[in-house]
């Protein structure tokens, strides 16, 4: 019941019980994939073709994936239909065929019969799907048309991986990146026994975004950790924007991290300095881009400027054409050899705010999924076509480049976006451009149950916000990607899943507004919302223990860390509170630790901004430079318009030579730290298996997930009866 001035508005729900056969339903607590049925369609005209050239059928099967599809029938017919084609529908919607003949010329009444039509009625055609036996004639032979319908089941098992834990090959790889990680820390910390598997940490670089700033320095950073062999203690490495050219770079040689980097630094120093516009727009890479976007186009995908974004990071890195694939870099993980890549992308709404609605999607040369859904895919299948569940169209595999056009989509910013960037602040702008949604829960004499969603009234904008809001919420340059979710709908209890954990925005809590309901995925640069690629560490199931973390980004160096410490905090996942503050400590210094005295499920930071310190006075760590050599320590990391601005896509020789050698020395400086954060994990995990083996066991009987952290109806009755 709503109450307004002077008004009453009652409002009655019923709810009736539907008596139909059962049916098989998947979930895993968040979101619901039901049964699928495939309709099959077949056509013969046997019409005369020069009297039927300009005719045309429309099959359409409302809510079904393939939703409308048209066939000219006759001579001068372009586009057949496809001999058979097929509509993948919910079962539980009980759709119907409608079958419309448009008539361009005068034709004989279009006739429908079943099995050799004793009965006939003119167009439009109506046919309940649910009625159909496992096959049907809807048209007899006699006829101007045989239209044959057959349903049938669709596969069972999903294409869709469903569960929060983590793909069965990721696993594998973290069981044999432990031999290697266990052997590494012996080593360094001159431990006297070998590390129990259980007692081994593990350890992630992180990064963050500041486009070729982050690509040089972070080639620096890893060479210098590689040196101090830190490098082989490490099991993931995540990245964004800038951060994602090295990491790609690096993958496509298998055995990257047991090389020796200065090679790899020395082809990347020569591609940084190449005058970029020569070299990405000359006549020759221009005709390139198009016939590279003609190609695409063709193999199925659905071209955006990203596309074209990428192939200019391709040619910016490159000397020519990269074949490399994500799939391709399961080469470098199959006997553990490297760190586990993850790349960090955000999925955001068109008009709105990524501020309102963002969610993170993760990359690994295995899987592209959601964490905050549990649903994940085959790294080869992203693009392709998928309902509930099922893989409908296969599209070619991306080349990498198109990916990184998508992780570095730094032309996707909108106003508001670059508003909220520039000020902190979008009070003005969500006056503007939001629907006024009111909580009326406060007003309501009914009490509020447990587990159920807020009671709120929204006000849709009107005519002048939707028209500013169309002005400043485009975005012309983000990714439009086939959306992979599509079909699914929530569980009724999402919200008490493993959902919530990532839940951080106001249109979580409306169903009808998440990305189950929509077609496709806009993603864009992480760097536009959150200036680190945290996330995927976060996420409980990879037990993460120690973090590098290697900063990049310009202005501030502690704000992404404050902003990831907040945002974790209030999402409840555990994360270092106490963390350094440059507006507190203007002088900041080249590495602290952070988590360390905090509880032991905190992972512990170590926090490397990029700042010009004791670099100024020393050459290498205890050497100082001399009188002579003070003008190679002046390195200006700090201003956001000197030589490494966000926008700089070339440097000079000396320009690239500072960043590296003062990014190399910030990690050689602080070794000991370094190896201190590492002691301090392994003493944690030994006394955490202390204190297990100290437990006593508990029973548990309840019906949990199983190791895919997937519930099927039959087997956890407390779902219950979901329609």
């Amino acid at each position: 019941m709503m109450m307004t001035t002077g008004e009453e508005l009652e409002v009655e729900f019923v709810l009736e019980s539907i008596q139909d056969l059962p049916e098989t339903i998947i979930t895993n607590g968040a979101i619901v994939c039901r049964e699928v049925a495939c309709l099959e369609v077949h056509l013969d005209s046997k019409m005369k073709k020069k009297r039927f050239s300009e005719n045309e059928l429309t099959f359409t099967v409302k809510g079904s994936f393939e939703e409308t599809q048209q066939v000219s029938v006759g001579h001068d017919s372009r586009s057949p239909l496809p001999d058979p084609t097929f509509f993948h529908y919910a079962k539980y919607k009980q759709p119907s065929l409608d079958v419309v003949l448009t008539k361009k010329r005068r034709l004989p009444s279009f006739c429908a019969c079943v099995s050799c039509g004793a009965r006939s009625s003119s167009v439009p055609l109506t046919v309940p799907l649910k009625s159909l036996p496992s096959e049907w004639e809807a048209v007899g032979e006699h006829r101007k048309f045989d239209l044959h319908l057959k349903v049938k089941k669709c596969q069972e098992d999903l294409d869709v991986r469903l569960g929060f834990d983590l793909c069965a090959q990721e696993q594998d790889f973290i069981r044999k990146r432990k031999k290697v990680v266990a052997a590494a820390l012996k080593d360094i910390l001159q431990l006297e026994e070998d590390l129990q598997e259980d007692e081994v940490p593990v350890v992630a670089i992180m990064t963050t975004g500041g486009g070729t700033r982050a690509l040089t320095a972070m080639y620096a950073h890893l060479l210098s950790v590689q040196e101090l062999n830190v490098l082989d203690c490490v099991s993931y490495i995540t990245g964004l924007s800038g951060t994602t050219w090295t990491m790609s770079n690096l993958y496509e040689d298998p055995d990257w991290s047991q090389k020796d980097l200065k090679e790899t630094l020395k082809d990347a120093r020569k591609h940084v300095l190449k005058n970029k516009f020569l070299s990405c727009f000359a006549p020759d890479r221009l005709k390139y881009y198009l016939k590279e976007l003609c190609q695409r186009e063709q193999e199925g995908h659905q071209i955006c400027f990203t596309d074209l974004w990428g192939l200019i990071i391709e040619n910016m890195l490159h000397e020519k054409e990269d074949f490399h694939k994500l799939t391709d870099q399961q080469q470098a993980l199959n006997q553990g050899q490297n760190p586990l890549p993850i790349y960090l992308s955000l999925n955001v709404k068109d008009k709105i705010s990524d501020q309102d609605f963002r969610e993170w999607v993760e990359f690994t040369p295995y899987e592209v999924g959601f964490p905050k859904y549990g649903a994940f895919i085959r790294a080869e299948d992203f693009g392709s076509d998928f309902f509930m569940g099922r893989l409908i169209k296969k599209i070619p595999e991306s080349r990498i480049c198109f990916l990184e056009g998508i992780w570095s989509s730094v032309f996707s910013l909108n106003l508001m976006d670059a508003w909220y960037i520039s000020v902190q602040s979008e009070d003005f702008w969500h006056k503007w451009t939001r629907d006024k949604i009111t909580d009326i829960d406060d007003e309501t004499l009914f009490p509020a149950r447990p587990n159920e969603l807020d009671t709120r009234v929204v006000c849709p904008t009107d005519s002048f916000s939707s028209i500013f809001r169309d002005v400043v919420m485009l975005r012309p340059a983000a990714s439009d990607i086939p959306n992979f979710l599509k079909g699914f709908q929530m569980n009724n209890n999402y919200l008490e899943s493993e959902f919530s954990k990532w839940k951080d925005c106001e249109l979580d809590s409306q169903p009808n507004h998440l990305t189950v309901a929509t077609d496709h995925l806009i993603l864009i640069d992480t760097a536009f919302a959150f200036a680190t690629s945290y996330p995927p560490l976060m996420r409980p199931e990879r037990k993460v223990d120690v973090i590098l973390h290697f900063n990049y980004s310009s202005g501030s160096q502690t704000q992404p860390l404050k902003d990831a410490s907040k945002y974790f905090a209030k999402q409840g996942i555990p994360f270092p509170i106490r963390v350094p503050d440059d507006q507190e400590t203007p002088h900041l210094k080249e590495c602290y630790i952070v988590g360390d005295k905090e509880s032991s499920e905190t992972p512990i930071v170590i926090f490397f901004p990029l700042v010009n310190d004791t670099f100024r006075y020393y050459k290498a760590p205890g050497v100082k430079r001399s009188p002579a050599e003070m003008a190679e320590g002046d390195v200006d990391v700090a201003s956001t318009r000197g030589p490494y601005y966000i926008n700089n896509l070339s440097y000079s020789e000396e320009d690239f030579d500072k960043l590296v050698n003062l990014s190399y020395y910030n990690i050689q400086n602080n070794k000991d730290l370094i190896l201190q954060a590492l002691r301090a994990a392994v003493e944690r995990k030994k006394q955490h298996k202390k204190e297990q083996l100290q437990k006593p066991p508990s029973g548990d009987d309840t019906c949990v997930p199983d190791r895919e952290g997937t519930k099927h109806l039959a087997d956890c009755p407390e779902l219950g009866n979901m329609k």
